[in-house]
């Protein structure tokens, strides 16, 4: 693993990404996006997790985000999520999905019948106010650039609209200190 994606600094703030096996557009219903938010706002109480800025889009999310033992917070994060959102696609006879994530499973993936994250997260840390801004900005323009809103405080499932409407959100935000 290169160096730039790992944790090395508890202390900091990290861009993340993770994305949907193969780039399959799964979060299109509510009850998708609900269980990554739920599984974010647990992992607010229960595991110190420090939300600056997120996004979700129908097959990946962008967030910065802090907190003790990182790495372990949001690979259990994606575990559970992966577990629950094959459940309900399971539940909603979501087939066609279901065959997709099974299709593309990784070989070594011996212990699942599917793969709903890509392996990794890619953390890069935030090491200035000026790189925090350019890639909080980044988040909250990806559904305009994708052509999903006009402006970045249209879209329900991002913190766009905390910072520049002071609405709240899906999710509390953690302000920079």
């Amino acid at each position: 693993m290169k160096s730039r994606y790992r944790i090395i600094d508890e202390e900091q703030l990290y861009f993340i990404t993770s994305t949907v096996q193969k780039w399959i557009p799964v979060f299109t219903s509510e009850k998708y996006f609900e269980i990554l938010i739920d599984s974010f706002k647990y992992s607010q109480r229960e595991k110190n997790l420090k939300i600056y800025s997120y996004v979700i889009l129908d097959n990946h999310f962008h967030s910065i985000l802090s907190g003790n033992n990182l790495r372990q917070t949001i690979s259990s994060l994606k575990s559970f999520t992966a577990t629950k959102i094959i459940d309900q696609l399971k539940t909603d006879k979501k087939d066609w999905l279901l065959n997709q994530l099974q299709y593309y499973k990784l070989k070594h993936k011996t212990k699942s019948e599917y793969q709903f994250w890509q392996e990794g997260f890619h953390p890069q840390i935030i090491y200035s106010e000026e790189v925090f801004k350019q890639k909080a900005e980044y988040i909250h323009y990806n559904p305009v650039k994708r052509g999903l809103v006009t402006e970045p405080e249209y879209w329900r499932y991002s913190s766009a609209a905390s910072y520049t409407l002071g609405v709240k959100g899906e999710m509390e935000i953690d302000k920079l200190e």
